[in-house]
């Protein structure tokens, strides 16, 4: 299966292109909202020589993170499968860090950490080995207090820019090579009004009040 993988969740926007699982041509841009998406996509089409037509699926990092990056990569992947019938897949990027941090060695207790704004952070928990990777503590909102009692526990801390807030973390981030990969041992097909940015927080807004009609 051909694979088009696009990971904006961060501000180290990425896409790839993968056949039977194995990447063909990857490319990232730093920016974010500057982000040349299309641009990037005909980027890695090119260099892997695959035209547009040939792609059966579009793999789409879900986030948490860049709320605006991310449905960019929703709204391609969706009217892509409106124009071409493309099977879509949506996978959350903190899976794709952990995956990342197993790929590149790091093991034992990860906590995989994403900024939620609002001085808060998104924290996830992973037992990584080099045979197994294990969800210990599913994703959740926490603050920054939590995040320095597993630093003092000694445990692995990585994620987007971490070290801007936790000088003993590890800068990594989400990238569409892995999540290419990880799309291509799965079936899970989804329709793409079925894609969802991965969002903790509940709605709050305020319901304006009722229109006051005026005495004549």
């Amino acid at each position: 299966m051909t694979i088009l993988a696009l990971e904006f969740s961060s501000s180290q926007r990425s896409v790839a292109v993968a056949r039977d699982g194995r990447v063909l041509a990857e490319t990232s841009e730093a920016g974010g909202r500057e982000t040349h998406a299309f641009g990037m996509i005909g980027k890695v089409l090119a260099t892997a020589n695959i035209g547009r037509g040939e792609i059966e699926c579009l793999a789409v990092g879900l986030g948490p993170g860049s709320y605006t990056g991310i449905r960019v990569a929703l709204a391609i992947a969706q009217g892509w499968q409106l124009a071409t019938g493309a099977k879509l897949l949506g996978i959350g990027s903190a899976e794709c860090l952990a995956a990342q941090a197993q790929a590149e060695k790091i093991f034992g207790c990860v906590n995989v950490v994403i900024d939620a704004q609002r001085g808060e952070f998104y924290l996830a928990m992973f037992e990584i080995s080099a045979d197994a990777l294990k969800e210990i503590a599913p994703l959740k909102i926490v603050s920054a207090a939590e995040i320095e009692t597993h630093i003092v526990a000694g445990e692995i801390l990585l994620g987007p820019e971490v070290t801007s807030r936790f000088s003993s973390g590890r800068d990594l981030f989400p990238q569409a090579a892995m999540l290419a990969t990880l799309a291509a041992q799965r079936t899970n097909f989804m329709a793409g009004e079925k894609l969802e940015p991965i969002y903790l927080r509940e709605a709050n807004f305020v319901k304006a009040p009722p229109a006051r009609t005026m005495a004549a």
